[in-house]
């Protein structure tokens, strides 16, 4: 949609920048709101979350089809949509770990890889409903609301808590557990998730806007946004049954480092197509280990009883994160060289918090072939 919009606001000095910060506010909603989200579910439960949530993220593409200023973008889909997505995901994310132990990286790995179906199919459909003259923009946002909502009511329906727990309001002292903003290797695995995190957003902002500048049509940018999506549908799947495997950190660790040399080794030298196609197949599969494998890893590290503190911890602290594509378009200003500054801030980012990662590994066990 970034690209969609840039046209429309081609007349606004920094367009690009100021649109930016639409998805990232939507992104920091949805990490914003994991602490109230908590609360909701300890005193009605998760089915009044799910419809909470539904009725937001509906609501927020909705009004976001009628928007003629870019502030009416920071307001619908920023902070509505992003507040209705907030409630859905922490639903999702809380819910899901606890139906499985012995297969659960690969089951979170299938839950988080419908991002990538969505991504795959979504794109088509809104390329060409902005394409059609009696559609537009605005009717995309509308289609694209009344998908979301279709799949609303399928996980309202679907979705439900394997034990229920005691309807009962609660303080936040009594619901949180803040003993583990203590624990180092807390802090390490979040420090390390959150930095890396900057650049996941950075290729799905601008690859559409960078194929334009290298002379692609729309159609090409879209496919490669697709094709990005394609990779990251098998990538969540594949993470999540190699950490059954090898071990959720060392798998996290492994496909974040990757990750971050795709993008500085592929995508700063990529003019063509074809290069491109193949750094959006390759980000595709690296970049969405995170999603898969956060939870688990979570849980692994914090243990049962303050996981729910933990996980809305990780989520706020993802707040900086969504700031990643407005502080790369921010330096990105300031060089003369197009997109350079997104390609080595995507590695960058990737490349520092795998290390970090790989530092808490060290730290939980040195031998680096042991189960982790």
């Amino acid at each position: 949609m970034q690209s969609m919009f840039e046209d429309i606001f081609q007349d606004v000095p920094n367009a690009q920048l100021e649109l930016s910060f639409a998805g990232t506010i939507m992104e920091a909603m949805v990490n914003l709101c994991g602490i109230p989200a908590q609360l909701i579910v300890a005193r009605f439960g998760i089915k009044v979350l799910l419809v909470s949530g539904s009725l937001l993220a509906i609501l927020g593409l909705e009004m976001a089809g009628f928007a003629t200023q870019i502030w009416h973008l920071y307001l619908c889909q920023g902070v509505v949509f992003g507040a209705g997505a907030s409630l859905l995901y922490v639903t999702v994310m809380t819910t899901a770990p606890k139906w499985f132990d012995k297969r659960r990286g690969l089951a979170m790995g299938l839950a988080s890889s419908g991002s990538g179906f969505g991504g795959l199919i979504l794109p088509f459909i809104l390329n060409a409903a902005n394409s059609n003259p009696s559609l537009g923009v605005g009717w995309a946002y509308r289609i694209l609301g009344f998908i979301i909502m279709a799949c609303c009511i399928g996980a309202c329906l679907l979705v439900r808590e394997r034990v229920k727990s005691e309807r009962r309001a609660r303080s936040l002292r009594s619901l949180f557990d803040f003993s583990v903003l203590k624990e180092l290797n807390f802090l390490l695995w979040t420090a390390g998730s959150m930095i890396s995190l900057c650049g996941f957003f950075v290729p799905f902002f601008f690859l559409p806007s960078y194929a334009k500048e290298i002379g692609l049509d729309a159609d090409q940018g879209t496919a490669l946004i697709a094709v990005l999506s394609v990779g990251n549908l098998l990538g969540r799947p594949i993470v999540g049954l190699t950490a059954d495997k090898i071990g959720r950190l060392n798998a996290d660790i492994i496909w974040t480092i990757v990750c971050g040399l795709c993008s500085l080794l592929i995508w700063t030298f990529a003019y063509s197509y074809g290069i491109l196609m193949a750094y959006g197949i390759l980000f595709g599969l690296f970049c969405g280990s995170y999603f898969t494998l956060m939870s688990p890893i979570t849980l692994d590290i914090v243990g049962v009883e303050r996981f729910p503190t933990a996980l809305s911890m990780v989520l706020m602290s993802n707040i900086f994160s969504v700031f990643g594509p407005s502080i790369a378009s921010g330096i990105q200003i300031g060089v003369e060289t197009p997109f350079l500054v997104y390609k080595i801030f995507t590695g960058f980012t990737y490349v520092l918090g795998g290390l970090i990662l790989l530092v808490l590994r060290i730290r939980l066990n040195r031998n680096l072939l042991v189960k982790m």
